[in-house]
């Protein structure tokens, strides 16, 4: 069970058993044949990084294997700056990326991506409306890259070309409002997560203590209009920052960064209904009730659990079980070996966590036992400079 090397609470030891036989009965060969683990082979891993100073070397291209926990060096970009966040279009062959480069410099970068060769190549940059940016998402047409401006405040539509570059005709919106505590007096938006149908934005404004929702229109000039339910609010201070559907659609979760609770939503028809909060802050956390620094959520491929990361004090990845009502059940937590894992990414087959630690310079690789959600770490670690963004993407198209 790897007691010695996850903590385990609220969960005993029982109920773990009996998880770990239902998924026995499911499948007694999940390590064994393609036919059992569809997404198992090579990858290419992205990772975005703050460059050094005097450096634009700011994204590296590494070699994983899903079957061994490997990793190796394939290239790495030259002319992009803080490339804080990536995200990979659904063919495979463009990414974007949010660069963060000082007030009143917002940007976002277009890259053609060549997976066989692993390399990428700058096509263009184009301004995100606002200062900041920390988040990019696309949607599956590849007609618009949605920009989340932490800085700024605000959020931008930025339409791409058929060549994967992107255009000049910006929407732009603004939000307005703070919350109760110091770092709450503006907004602050943190994400844009389309839904599974790319018919909804959802974007977590850390300012404001709200998760807005849009509707989209990606055939029109101006995709982006306020939905019917135009946002759900969350606990005051909380500081909402990521966002995270459920394979199913069904479900919804938003990590709170600054008091280090997930809140689970039920999701029907682009609105979200609150129905419970946890806290991943462990009993014998010492910080400050809004101190608690939580970063990134992801959910494991088969949708059984759900894992979030907490920086500050803490440094670990904290494991929570699913249930088929969407409700979360406490399993444990796994130190990160690192500092400050700001982003970590589940592998396709789900075999593996890999977390990025910003401030020790690394990126660190652990086995993920898909019966019980635990994780070990398996000894497989590569310095990179300021990880911030991981992303896959398949090598052979």
């Amino acid at each position: 069970m790897k007691s010695n090397k996850t903590i385990l609470k609220g969960r005993s030891n029982g109920r773990i058993m009996k998880r770990v036989l239902m998924s026995l009965l499911v499948t007694t060969t999940i390590f064994y044949g393609s036919a059992q683990e569809p997404n198992r082979g090579e990858y290419n891993l992205l990772i975005g990084t703050y460059t050094q100073r005097g450096k634009d070397n700011g994204i590296f291209v590494y070699r994983f294997d899903s079957g061994t926990g490997e990793l190796s060096y394939r290239s790495e970009t030259n002319g992009v700056k803080n490339p804080s966040y990536l995200v990979i279009s659904k063919n495979g062959k463009h990414v974007y990326a949010a660069n963060e480069l000082g007030r009143g410099n917002g940007t976002v970068t277009a890259l053609s991506l060549d997976p066989e060769k692993g390399e990428l190549s700058v096509l263009n940059v184009m301004g995100t409306g606002g200062d900041g940016p920390c988040y990019v998402a696309v949607d599956d047409m590849n007609r618009y890259v949605y920009a989340g401006n932490y800085g700024g405040g605000s959020l931008g539509a930025i339409p791409i070309r058929e060549d994967g570059a992107l255009g000049s005709s910006i929407q732009s919106i603004r939000h307005e409002g703070g919350s109760i505590r110091p770092g709450q007096k503006r907004p602050r938006v943190h994400a844009t997560v389309l839904s599974n149908d790319n018919s909804f934005l959802y974007v977590p404004d850390l300012g404001t203590d709200k998760i807005n929702i849009y509707k989209i229109d990606a055939s029109s000039s101006n995709p982006m209009a306020p939905a019917d339910q135009s946002f759900v609010s969350v606990e005051p201070g909380s500081g909402p920052r990521h966002f995270v559907f459920h394979p199913n659609g069904k479900f919804a979760y938003v990590v709170q960064e600054l008091m280090g609770i997930v809140t689970a939503f039920d999701h029907d028809g682009g609105k979200l209904k609150s129905k419970q909060s946890v806290s991943l802050l462990s009993k014998t956390y010492k910080g400050g009730v809004d101190e608690a620094d939580a970063a990134d959520i992801h959910i494991s491929p088969d949708g059984k659990f759900l894992y979030a990361s907490l920086r500050g004090e803490s440094n670990e990845l904290v494991i929570y079980a699913i249930e088929e009502n969407g409700m979360l059940e406490y399993v444990g937590r796994q130190s990160t070996l690192g500092k400050v894992p700001r982003n970590f990414v589940i592998d396709p087959s789900g075999r593996f966590v890999l977390v990025g630690n910003s401030a020790s310079n690394e990126v660190v690789v652990f086995k993920r036992d898909q019966s019980t959600g635990l994780l070990e770490p398996t000894g497989n670690t590569i310095s990179v400079p300021a990880p911030v963004c991981l992303k896959f993407t398949k090598m052979d198209l």
